[in-house]
């Protein structure tokens, strides 16, 4: 069995790892010390949680709070923790820790699921990584502890404070406050709002610009390409965002920045989405299929495709060559740009398709912005998600399982089968 998972590509191995969590995941949330006295939960609804956990995207069948015990909401935590950092992350983790060395096809896989060009460092990187997250959850939990503590007791608000810095370090929208309130309590909290703002804007540009920004002490002109079209696009999403929010909603201006920032794939919400309008849940919708950066906890097409999109647009409209702060961009990154975006858009609109066929009493807005969410592992929704049906379930899973996977192996296993031994001549076809 062994020599057989060993002979897969790295893409199949990723992909069985997150499944194999999944599965185990579902098993622990359904354990009688998971979940509090008096409550049923069907197989189908901790499959999903354990998926939306995993594929850290946040949308809920079960309310959190009111549904496990603290042991669940552990065990819910532990599955977002894992799911954000990758499964191959964590066991490479966990062999550094037991002094082992990680082997070649190790190095492999983490590159693979990290989406890296190069296999130097990896192991300095996964410490990086760890090190990391460790920081920023704990600043995170301590800054959340203060607002907490007003409304919990001391260790009630420990534990939420800890929960809600993990969920939003990996962009997961996971709440345990209870009675699907998301953060809709603390809509006025600035505090709150810009804590969780922060751990989801760092979780979502990714490790290696984190690391960059570090190391290169926060200098622009000695930022990489990549570097600086994360950041650049990421921060513009959330000022564009924010504005058309504004322009549509009847929210304050935090409301709209923490929904600009939250909508890219974090999830949580100070604002029932369900009074939003159609333009609202619009602007929502695209920010979330667009989604966090290469390498992140997030999900989405990546705002480095969006970018490669904008500038082969670009090229085809001016034709000029595509450069960006002084670099050029690779020669087959719009291919590979435009292959995952259509991919993507053949995902969303198929699983829109079938979920409004599941579900005939959804108008077709709220459903393509559940599966978009599912798809970016956001977990915002218009509050459907509750009411859906075991196949609507069951469809999400499978869309919040490719939305997870889709940019680390979809991709790769597009563009780096064999070549074909037969080559034939070149034919004309008229385009545009």
């Amino acid at each position: 069995m062994f020599r057989l998972i060993k002979k897969q590509s790295p893409g199949r191995i990723i992909a069985l790892g997150f499944a194999s969590v999944i599965l185990l995941g579902s098993f622990l949330l359904m354990l009688p010390c998971s979940i509090q006295n008096g409550v049923t939960v069907r197989y189908v609804d901790a499959l999903y949680t354990s998926t939306s956990a995993v594929c850290v995207t946040g949308l809920i069948v079960v309310d959190a709070g009111n549904t496990f015990t603290p042991i669940g909401q552990f065990f819910l935590g532990l599955l977002i923790q894992v799911g954000g950092l990758g499964v191959t992350a964590m066991g490479a983790g966990i062999i550094l820790t037991m002094g082992r060395k990680v082997n070649l096809k190790g190095r492999n896989l983490i590159r693979e699921a990290m989406n890296l060009d190069s296999g130097r460092g990896l192991v300095r990187f996964v410490k990086s990584i760890f090190i990391t997250t460790l920081i920023f959850e704990l600043s995170g939990a301590i800054l959340s502890f203060t607002v907490f503590i007003r409304d919990y007791t001391p260790l009630k608000a420990m534990g939420i404070s800890l929960f809600h810095s993990v969920a939003a370090f990996n962009n997961s929208g996971f709440d345990i406050l209870g009675n699907f309130q998301n953060l809709i309590p603390y809509q006025g909290n600035v505090m709150l709002n810009l804590v969780t703002c922060g751990l989801i804007f760092f979780g979502g540009i990714g490790f290696l610009v984190i690391q960059e920004l570090w190391m290169k002490r926060f200098r622009w002109s000695k930022l990489s390409m990549h570097a600086k079209v994360v950041l650049t696009v990421s921060v513009s999403l959330i000022i564009f965002g924010g504005l058309l929010i504004k322009l549509t909603e009847n929210v304050t201006w935090l409301g709209a920045f923490f929904h600009s920032v939250s909508a890219r794939t974090a999830g949580f919400s100070t604002y029932p989405l369900g009074t939003f309008s159609k333009s609202g849940l619009l602007v929502l919708t695209a920010l979330m299929f667009i989604g966090a950066s290469p390498g992140s906890t997030g999900g989405g097409i990546k705002t480095s495709t969006f970018f490669v999109l904008l500038q082969g647009i670009k090229m085809a409209a001016t034709n000029k060559s595509e450069k960006a702060f002084h670099y050029a961009v690779p020669n087959n990154a719009f291919r590979k740009a435009a292959v995952i975006t259509l991919i993507a858009l053949g995902v969303v609109g198929t699983g829109t398709y079938l979920m409004v066929i599941l579900e005939p009493g959804i108008n077709l807005m709220d459903a393509l912005f559940e599966v978009t969410s599912a798809f970016g592992t956001v977990g915002l929704s218009t509050g459907i998600t509750p009411g859906l049906c075991d196949g609507s379930k069951l469809l999400s899973i499978l869309i919040m399982y490719i939305g997870r996977l889709g940019p680390l192996t979809i991709a790769s296993l597009w563009y780096f089968t064999k070549g074909e031994r037969i080559s034939y001549p070149e034919g004309n076809i008229a385009i545009g």
